[in-house]
């Protein structure tokens, strides 16, 4: 059994100042002295792999970063992990506990992911070793990990076993409060949309800076657009991982405050991950913009339809924290918004669109991996 601060402690020489996840009982002691520290930004994610993504948006802004998770936690994470850090080679440091362990009695929902953690892991080819229990084991185990995440640029994870962490304190840190939008409520339904995607995004193009910037496009046709329409340094177009790009924007923001982050996002994306909605609403900075494109349909898919017709987005990002939630269906709500000036916390537009798209859409011509390292390179330029 080791004390807390023993690993994090090392941690950090290795880098590690950045965590991201949901709490397990196994790791009471470490989460709980994770937020008590000033020298470490701690995100309590609404599910497994929002912690992912968001750590994962860390790494591509320099940090690298930790989620922390339940092993039964890896069914929400199976999908980011799959198709935005394996495809995109972003790596992180994984510290998955092991409930359900076969060689202790534990609760029988955990029976099962207890059997097949090692092997769940092993399937996404994300290599794995025991949390150390001694304290000369600590410095070996960042070695080989950090060494692996580093060569491989692929995420590494580490187990922890029952009572491997010694007990420590109720955490001496707290949620930041925000207070709620008191704006009036939003009329809905929203009227009839006027504009594509396209149109949309064309006008979007004049008005995001091209310098000290990054924008984050939703997987489907939202990247395949931005690409089309001019290929930039600063953009990062998602493939797979449908409903993280707001936790990934939110990982780079609250890394580098002196950026601008702009997510794009769809109707059919954020309703897969809303709970990220409330964390960008507690955690995010004015440095943060969230655009949401509703067509009400699964465009890329086929048009099957969603269910946003039957509320608003922007009164649910309005009454999760956001500092200015705006709807319409309008280009020129776009001008609006970037004439917004938030001071305590992140912006939201909610644009109705039509379905469909161009013809001949090409796919970007870089590859994902390409497309990380060209942003990280220019991240890194940004000073």
């Amino acid at each position: 059994m080791i004390e807390a601060h023993e690993f994090i402690d090392r941690a950090q020489k290795f880098g590690y100042y950045s965590y991201a996840g949901v709490p397990c009982s196994f790791l009471t002691p470490f989460i709980n002295h994770v937020i008590a520290r000033d020298d470490i930004n701690y995100i309590s994610a609404t599910n497994e792999g929002d912690a992912v993504a968001i750590a994962s948006g860390a790494y591509l802004a320099g940090q690298p970063a930790v989620a922390m998770m339940q092993n039964s936690g890896l069914g929400n994470a199976i999908n980011p992990l799959t198709s935005l850090n394996h495809t995109f080679c972003i790596p992180i440091l994984l510290i998955v506990t092991l409930r359900g362990d076969p060689d202790l009695k534990d609760e029988p929902q955990h029976e099962l992911m207890g059997r097949i953690t090692g092997s769940l892991l092993e399937s996404m080819k994300i290599p794995w070793e025991y949390f150390p229990q001694e304290i000369p084991q600590i410095q070996p185990t960042l070695e080989r990990a950090t060494y692996y995440i580093k060569e491989q640029r692929r995420p590494y994870a580490l187990v922890v076993c029952k009572d491997s962490i010694a007990p420590y304190g109720a955490s001496g840190g707290g949620i930041p409060h925000r207070i709620l939008n008191k704006a009036a409520p939003i009329n809905f339904p929203l009227a009839a949309p006027v504009h594509s995607r396209n149109e949309i995004l064309s006008h979007l193009h004049t008005q995001m800076p091209k310098e000290n910037s990054v924008v984050i496009a939703t997987t489907g046709y939202t990247g395949r657009e931005l690409f089309a329409l001019e290929d930039r340094e600063n953009q990062l177009y998602m493939v797979g991982s449908m409903g993280c790009a707001s936790s990934l924007g939110l990982g780079i923001s609250l890394t580098r405050p002196d950026l601008q982050v702009i997510v794009i996002d769809g109707d059919g994306a954020a309703l897969m991950r809303m709970g990220n909605f409330a964390t960008v609403g507690t955690y995010g900075q004015p440095n943060f913009t969230h655009i949401l494109l509703d067509n009400e349909v699964h465009d890329s898919t086929g048009s099957q339809a969603t269910i946003s017709g039957n509320f608003s987005f922007a009164n649910i990002a309005s009454s999760c924290g956001y500092e200015i939630a705006l709807s319409g269906n309008e280009v020129t709500l776009l001008d609006q918004l970037f004439a917004h000036k938030t001071t305590k916390g992140p912006k939201f537009a909610q644009i109705k669109i039509h379905s469909g798209t161009v013809d001949h859409l090409p796919r970007p011509k870089l590859s994902p991996e390409e497309t990380t390292r060209r942003l990280m390179t220019y991240i890194s330029k940004c000073k």
